[in-house]
């Protein structure tokens, strides 16, 4: 997730190095035909490509909204998934007679299931940084399951079940654990949706040929300006909708292992430090905030 700090050129930079040398190579090739074959290329008024530009900005600006409107669910998602974590933890201490055994590792496991997650929706290993926080029977146990997630939630109804089995949840208390173990079981169905839903490629693909399609007809309008200074024109002009194109795309798919994503493994370090101090440890580390100009 990105941090309100200034991002570094070269990340700038990197994202549309490949389309500004397309733009320089038009730029260049135009400016050569311009002057070898004047009478080929037809005379482009600037108004025609301030129209082609006016067209973009908006099927812009619908694809921002969006891309952030899918970007903003998942935060949200992932801000509930926090909120039923600590309600979970705070529901067995309060509604479990007898406190036991089973309670602290229920509240192990949902740290568990926080890293596993958040590392499956981003296609890594789920049981990564899983193993301290399981037992050995729990850790086999889901290594079998295809959903490491929807494995651990099991393993959680099914400790639920024998703390009601030995009388140590009335009914009315099972009711409302049983309501934050199907909150946490909708918030990770969210998440899959979105990440297994693909937003539409022919509207990218559409958006990027009518960028270029821009990129060559101001060309076309530039080519009585000396090289020095159309190149550096077109540059800055069409970096400016590649820019805004690449934040569209990086935004529509939160769960993608980069620095425009949902921090998922911070959000999962807080719900580690909340979950350990609930549970009276006291050398709970806090989350690890690196000095970039980003989250993951």
């Amino acid at each position: 997730m990105l941090l309100d700090k200034r991002i570094p050129l070269t990340y700038i930079f990197n994202k549309i190095k490949v389309d500004l040398l397309f733009v320089i190579v038009v730029g260049l090739v135009i400016h050569y035909f311009a002057s070898t074959f004047s009478s080929i290329l037809p005379d482009m008024p600037l108004t025609v490509a301030a129209l082609l530009g006016t067209s973009i900005s908006i099927l812009l600006s619908f694809k921002m909204n969006q891309s952030y409107e899918r970007w903003w669910e998942a935060r949200k998602v992932w801000g509930a998934i926090v909120n039923d974590s600590r309600s979970l933890v705070l529901q067995l201490q309060s509604l479990v007679k007898d406190q036991s055994k089973v309670c602290d590792e229920i509240s192990y496991r949902q740290i568990a299931w926080s890293y596993s997650l958040g590392n499956s929706l981003r296609g890594q290993d789920a049981l990564l940084i899983t193993k301290p926080w399981l037992s050995e029977a729990d850790f086999n146990h889901i290594a079998s399951h295809d959903n490491k997630p929807l494995a651990l939630l099991q393993l959680h109804v099914q400790d639920l079940k024998l703390l009601r089995d030995s009388g140590k949840v009335d009914p009315y208390s099972m009711v409302q654990i049983d309501e934050t173990i199907v909150r946490l079981t909708a918030s990770m169905g969210m998440a899959e949706r979105i990440n297994n839903t693909v937003f539409p490629v022919t509207y990218r693909l559409f958006l990027h040929f009518t960028i270029y399609l821009f990129v060559i007809v101001f060309s076309i309008a530039l080519k009585n300006i000396d090289t020095f200074y159309e190149i550096p024109l077109l540059a800055f002009v069409s970096s400016a909708f590649f820019l805004v194109e690449k934040t569209a795309y990086y935004l529509q798919d939160p769960f993608r292992n980069r620095p425009s994503d949902i921090a998922v493994t911070n959000i999962a370090q807080t719900i580690e430090l909340n979950i350990r101090q609930l549970l009276g440890d006291r050398e709970a580390a806090r989350p690890v905030t690196k000095e970039t100009f980003y989250l993951m």
